[in-house]
């Protein structure tokens, strides 16, 4: 019997529909006849996904019990002995119980697929193995259960399940998904717009990636040579001359008009290794087309039309983009060029622009080069002595030694010498040797011996030939060694180019860094970056490194203008011309760097002289308003109580009494705040960091609040944190009442912790009016009130505070909209080190079951906001899972003045 068929549902994220997919195909095999059972699905409690379970088959599950709980997982041996033509398997990447007969399900899978019987099962794109790095660099949460790729993609269909993330969202607010208690944490966590966006992305690119395999190996198959225009593909034909950039904006500009366009670069190289492309052009041309999303290509073909057709009809390519000839018009004679002979050869099913350009007609030749590698005085001089000496020396020893070797061999042994000479000294002391050799032939070894004239013919034409090969030989081997030292000297210069590039790219050479590598780039004694205000005005000295920096670029040995005013000098030794050309890059580089150093610093000063600025008229503003309301309160209070004329009543005096103590609580708020603000600003905000559980911070914190205007919900499982408990307890204070300022009478404030990595969160919800996204970070800016709120009511600085208090401590403090309608502050705080999860009675301990520590999956299925809650929960694997912040160990209280 031959092996089953794999057909997979996958899907961006939990709760997009892959498991009533699955079983609507089920039900679509048995009323087609089909004998479909379900090996293992889990419902959830989904009354949709339920109901789809009625009328279809379930082979019963296998019981396990692990550490005493009961679990129970897909029975292989029951589906083999029952062997159907198709099997509906849950979650692919799922862990089994330890004792289950294997560690995997898909392990399980393949077996039922080796024993002849169909699978169709479901998985989500975080659980691939190769983007598990991808995952957790968006999400956060490490996926422990994987499948590896090849697995899925040996599927023979893969279809992908697909929901925007707003009606994701919207099916999880409707409780389709998790319980409605469940709701806010998963929102809030996993299920975020952002989260969610990154994963359907991830799962559309994965998709068409396999349906471009799937083409192109169908292609292959059936032996198709002709383009299939299932989207565009673009290929730009480069030369490695200055037109290439042009080239590839415009078939850039090309694929932007058609829906996923694709660009590819190509540069066609000959096999020989011979060419006049410039590699430092070739390089920037390299990083423009990845710049703008394409792919560059190094082909090797000496008919280069031929060689870019191949290319172009094996990435089933589209369109083909050249630039207009370089050649001048007597060129032609030649041949028709490469844009026309591809333009020929294209046939019907490639577009071929042809793009002008600057460089239209001004000749073939680009810039090459020049040949800077000088072999070094004693190997010249060593070549002059073989060419030119040797062969006076083996006359000499073939003269006088017993028999003759004859006239063939005697050619050879000189043809040895030239070329020798040749690899030596290039090729002056090459030609040198074969002129002499032929001489010194002619005289002595070829009849009549001792006369310049030679009486049998054949000897002329050896004597002839043996000065052509020479010749020709110590050509071919002047001009490999020249090249070798060329390519050697470009290698070097090419690494010090994308040192430059990448230099530029990230930002991170400061002046000094680069002035070092240039001193030891060119092995210099001093490097220095000189520049003076005008054509009169002194030198000054902008940066150096290295004893003795010269102060004058007349001093140097070495001097690289750069602009009118600037100057890189160096000393130490003479460089030669062809060295000028990288140090002018170095050069044009430190100009930048500088230029970047000078901006960075008055932009700074710039950005604290406004700040500084804003925060002296803010204050004068609070001053003059914030502060004087409730002095004139007080003032007018005291001055009733003191006055003579006028008999208060107990209660009349009781209520100006109040009323004073109101306005010094507001003062004394409004110049803490102004305090703390100024600390955050002169920065000598200095936390003295220590571990401590939020239970003893938090609490503290609501004492300033309402009676029953606060529900808190810490967990006892959650691991200390590293925080200044007073900066904490001021930051949360703030927040919290901001939250109660806004909510509405009757709806109190939720105070929820988290646990998510080596994160804690800090919750705080209202279910006020909310704050649109755009004034969500303008909230937290100093003297800021949203909306139309009162003067009375503050001058805008508490938020800002607890953002300053959280910074301070490592943390962040960020606004989020509150589901359901109202703000969500997130106050996310750093773990104590080694910090994990604690059980109940505050003993240390995982926060998740292992192979070593497990439990009941009833306890597991209250956990929300994970990546795979929404298919089955795992009893094995739940690291990667974000813990609920309302998890149903939490601890609930009221909070009332403390």
């Amino acid at each position: 019997m031959g092996r089953g068929k794999l057909r997979i549902y996958l899907g961006a994220a939990p709760g997009v529909g892959k498991t009533y997919a699955m079983l609507a195909e089920g039900h679509r095999r048995v009323e087609r006849g089909g004998d479909c059972v379900v090996g293992f699905v889990e419902h959830h409690g989904r009354p949709r996904t339920e109901a789809m379970l009625h009328g279809l088959e379930q082979v019963p599950r296998r019981e396990l019990s692990h550490r005493d709980a009961p679990f129970t997982e897909m029975d292989v041996d029951a589906l083999l002995a029952r062997r159907p033509a198709v099997a509906l398997v849950d979650e692919l990447a799922h862990t089994n119980v330890p004792g289950s007969r294997n560690a995997k399900r898909w392990q399980d899978v393949e077996e039922l697929l080796r024993a002849g019987i169909d699978v169709v099962s479901t998985v989500n794109i975080q659980h691939l193995e190769s983007l598990g790095d991808v995952v957790e660099a968006i999400t956060g949460v490490r996926q422990r259960e994987t499948v590896p790729d090849e697995v899925v993609r040996r599927a023979e269909q893969i279809e992908l399940v697909d929901m925007s993330p707003q009606a994701l969202r919207r099916r999880m607010a409707h409780g389709n998904i998790y319980k409605p208690d469940k709701v806010d944490a998963a929102l809030s966590n996993y299920f975020r717009p952002g989260n969610l966006t990154a994963l359907r992305e991830l799962a559309l690119l994965w998709v068409a990636d396999r349906a471009d395999e799937y083409l192109r190996q169908y292609r292959g198959e059936h032996d198709i040579r002709s383009t299939w225009q299932a989207r565009e593909r673009i290929v730009v034909g480069l030369t490695g001359g200055p037109e290439g950039r042009t080239l590839i904006r415009r078939a850039a500009r090309l694929a932007e008009k058609g829906a996923g366009g694709e660009v590819l670069a190509v540069y066609i190289a000959r096999s020989d290794g011979l060419t006049s492309a410039s590699p430092k052009e070739l390089a920037v041309q390299r990083t423009l087309a990845e710049d703008l999303g394409g792919t560059f290509h190094h082909v090797i073909g000496d008919n280069i039309p031929e060689a870019l057709l191949e290319f172009a009809r094996g990435v089933n390519a589209t369109q083909i983009v050249l630039g207009s000839s370089r050649r001048k018009a007597w060129q032609y004679v030649f041949g028709p060029g490469v844009g026309a002979t591809v333009a020929r050869d294209s046939g019907p099913d490639l577009d071929v622009h042809i793009v002008t350009h600057d460089e239209v007609a001004k000749g073939r030749g680009l810039p090459v080069v020049r040949s800077a590698a000088r072999l070094g005085r004693t190997r010249v001089l060593a070549g002059w002595v073989v060419g030119v000496v040797f062969p006076a020396l083996l006359t000499v020893l073939l003269t006088h030694v017993d028999g003759d070797p004859g006239l063939a061999n005697d050619m050879l042994l000189f043809l040895a010498l030239t070329v020798a000479a040749a690899l030596l000294g290039g090729l002056l002391p090459a030609l040198a040797s074969a002129a002499f050799g032929s001489l010194l032939l002619n005289y002595y070894f070829a009849p009549p011996l001792h006369r310049l004239t030679i009486s049998d013919p054949k000897n002329i034409v050896a004597i002839s030939v043996f000065f052509g090969v020479a010749v020709a030989v110590a050509s071919v081997v002047d001009s490999a060694a020249r090249r070798t030292q060329q390519a050697a000297r470009l290698r070097a210069e090419s690494e010090i180019l994308s040192f430059l590039a990448g230099s530029v790219l990230r930002g991170e050479t400061t002046l000094d860094a680069l002035l070092e590598r240039v001193r030891e780039t060119f092995a210099m004694e001093s490097v220095a970056l000189l520049e003076r205000a005008g054509e009169v005005e002194p030198w000054q000295p902008a940066g150096s490194v290295g004893p003795g920096p010269v102060t004058r670029p007349e001093d140097a040995d070495v001097d690289m203008p750069i602009g009118d005013h600037m100057a890189l000098a160096l000393s130490g030794r003479v460089l030669p011309a062809e060295d000028r050309r990288v140090l002018g890059a170095f050069a044009a580089q430190a100009a930048v760097v500088l230029d970047r150093q000078r901006l960075v610093g008055e932009a700074e000063e710039a950005r604290r002289m406004a700040e500084g600025n804003r925060i002296r008229t803010a204050l004068l503003a609070a001053v003059s308003h914030d502060l004087r309301t409730p002095l004139a309160s007080i003032k007018a209070s005291v001055s009733s109580l003191r006055s003579e004329d006028v008999e208060w009543s107990p209660e009349d005096r009781a209520e100006l009494l109040a009323g004073i103590e109101h306005g010094a609580d507001r003062l004394d708020h409004l110049v803490g705040n102004l305090l703390d603000m100024s600390r955050l600003q002169t920065g000598t905000v200095t936390p003295l960091i220590r571990e401590i559980d939020l239970d003893e911070v938090v609490p503290m914190a609501l004492g300033g609040v309402p009676e029953d205007s606060v529900a808190l919900d810490v967990p006892e499982t959650l691991p200390m944190v590293a925080v200044d408990p007073g900066l904490l307890e001021r930051s949360v204070a703030n927040v919290v009442e901001n939250a109660v300022k806004y909510s509405p009478p009757g709806q109190p404030a939720l105070v929820a912790a988290s646990f998510l990595g080596d994160r804690v969160e800090v919750r705080v919800v209202d279910r006020g009016p909310g704050v649109p996204d755009e004034a969500k970070d303008r909230i937290f800016a100093p003297f800021q009130r949203h909306g139309d709120a009162p003067r009375g009511a503050g001058v805008g600085l508490g938020l800002a505070v607890a953002r300053g208090f959280a910074e301070a401590m490592d943390g962040t403090l960020t606004a989020e909209d509150t589901p359901g309608g109202g703000l969500t502050m997130v106050l996310t705080l750093r773990a104590a080190a080694g910090g994990t999860a604690r059980g109940p009675g505050g003993d240390d301990r995982v926060d998740r079951p292992d192979a070593a520590d497990r439990v009941d999956r009833s306890d597991a299925a209250d956990r929300v906001g994970r990546p795979d809650a929404a298919d089955r929960v795992d009893p094995v694997d739940r690291e990667d899972r974000p813990v609920d912040p309302f998890n149903v160990r939490s601890i609930r209280q009221k909070a009332g003045p403390r």
